[in-house]
């Protein structure tokens, strides 16, 4: 596949990253020399040092054979133009990154495809919904949900107590057939890993277990872990993430945001009303403690300082809040953070990624997710008429090792998957990934 990637901010160059692992074709634009030197230096692609709203440019590219183009410049302007070119250029698909919730109301998002756009992308909104969700489910990780929850996939920390530590998985399979949920994969010391029969569960372990609605108790048990209740929540930083997870929350909720900019927090006053804003310097854990920080919940810290966002929730936590969900954009933090006892990473580009990531996929992939601290991805498959998949039951099918298949997701009901599974036409599989695997399990879906 021919990709073109305008605009190699945090978001653009981790998309490189990722796609550069893979069977493709990749051509980056940027405008910025420095920029392109450090891709060329990291990644086999072309660079071209220009602008993605240059003919010519867009031409040098390649633009007329591209099965995908996406700009994610920080220019909403400059994005969408570039779609539009690229389009009429001949690219196959278009993506623009956004940061107007206007242009995402269902009524204008068809004027955006009459002019070429195939998708618009908004990073914030996306990172705000991945909260909420990690709040609707308060002793995960992560949650991930699809086909509107009938299958979820829930990375679980494993405290000292929980009851699996110390045992084999093929002992808690063995031990509890009827069991609905199942450890697809384990983090450990920084490596992503999917256990053999024999593998132990450690303390710390970060599990990655694929579930439905009547295996979330249980799971949690299992696991040592439970669900929290979140009525008192503290927001640090008035950024979109903060501003859009206090407006989703706000009804449900008794929320305080801090921001530290005067003019901002009488702005936001105004628009938040059910949500107490507070002018204050989030830098002071005095003030902080002030505002109630050691009775709240659920504490969140979003400003645009990696190093404030963890110090900050290493202070709630150690007031005794029960949950701390901290915004980490540099990757090289992502693991310290969750050393230290952070019970959730927010990574903005990350959660673009995995939404791009599926228009690159040849087969029908309706979410793809790259995972926070982890290099895997997950992601779920249509099975069409013509799918290697439905031959034969999954024992049988030579499906890489680097990669499992964890649920089936059939009409209006969902099961874990097993050897003996047989897929049929029109379901929708859930599949854990390794990085090397991704090229190879296209093949037995499309």
């Amino acid at each position: 596949m021919r990709i073109i990637i305008a605009g190699m901010g945090a978001i653009g160059m981790h998309m490189t990253k990722m796609l550069s692992n893979g069977n493709h074709e990749i051509v980056v634009i940027d405008k910025k020399e420095e920029m392109l030197q450090d891709v060329s230096a990291h990644y086999d692609v072309m660079t071209i040092h220009g602008s993605a709203t240059s003919f010519a440019d867009l031409k040098e590219a390649g633009i007329k054979k591209a099965d995908l183009f996406v700009s994610l410049t920080h220019t909403n302007e400059i994005n969408i133009t570039a779609c539009m070119l690229a389009k009429q250029l001949g690219a196959k698909k278009t993506i623009a990154r956004i940061d107007n919730q206007e242009y995402l109301l269902p009524l204008n998002k068809s004027h955006f495809y009459n002019i070429g756009i195939d998708s618009l992308i908004f990073p914030q909104k996306l990172a705000a919904r991945e909260i909420v969700n990690l709040l609707n489910d308060t002793g995960t990780t992560e949650v991930f949900n699809f086909s509107g929850g009938k299958l979820s996939l829930y990375v679980i920390k494993l405290e000292i107590d929980a009851p699996i530590i110390g045992k084999k998985l093929s002992e808690v399979a063995v031990n509890n057939k009827d069991l609905v949920f199942r450890a697809l994969a384990i983090s450990r010391d920084g490596e992503t890993m999917i256990p053999r029969p024999d593998e132990i569960f450690r303390h710390n372990d970060l599990v990655y277990v694929i579930t439905n609605q009547t295996g979330v108790t249980p799971m949690m048990e299992f696991a040592g872990t439970r669900r929290l209740t979140c009525n008192n929540i503290m927001i640090l930083g008035g950024s979109q993430m903060g501003v859009r997870t206090a407006h989703a929350l706000e009804k449900s909720s008794n929320i305080k945001l801090i921001e530290m900019d005067k003019a901002k927090s009488e702005h936001l006053a105004d628009y938040l009303t059910g949500t107490l804003v507070i002018n204050a310097d989030g830098r002071d854990i005095d003030s902080l403690k002030e505002e109630g920080l050691g009775l709240m919940d659920v504490f969140i810290s979003v400003t645009g300082n990696d190093e404030l966002n963890i110090l900050s929730c290493i202070q709630a936590k150690n007031l005794g809040v029960k949950k701390t969900i901290a915004s980490v954009e540099n990757t090289e933090y992502l693991h310290l953070a969750e050393s230290m006892g952070i019970d959730a990473i927010i990574n903005k580009k990350l959660i673009a990624a995995s939404y791009i990531l599926r228009f690159t996929m040849t087969a029908e992939v309706p979410s793809f997710l790259c995972l926070t601290g982890s290099d895997a991805e997950v992601l779920e498959f249509l099975v069409k008429p013509d799918s290697k998949i439905i031959k034969y039951p999954l024992r049988d099918m030579g499906f890489p090792k680097d990669a499992v298949i964890g649920g089936v997701i059939r009409e209006r009901s969902s099961f874990i998957a097993t050897g003996d599974t047989q897929i049929n036409v029109n379901d929708r599989v859930v599949v854990f990934a390794l990085p090397s695997a991704l090229q190879k399990i296209d093949k037995f879906f499309n």
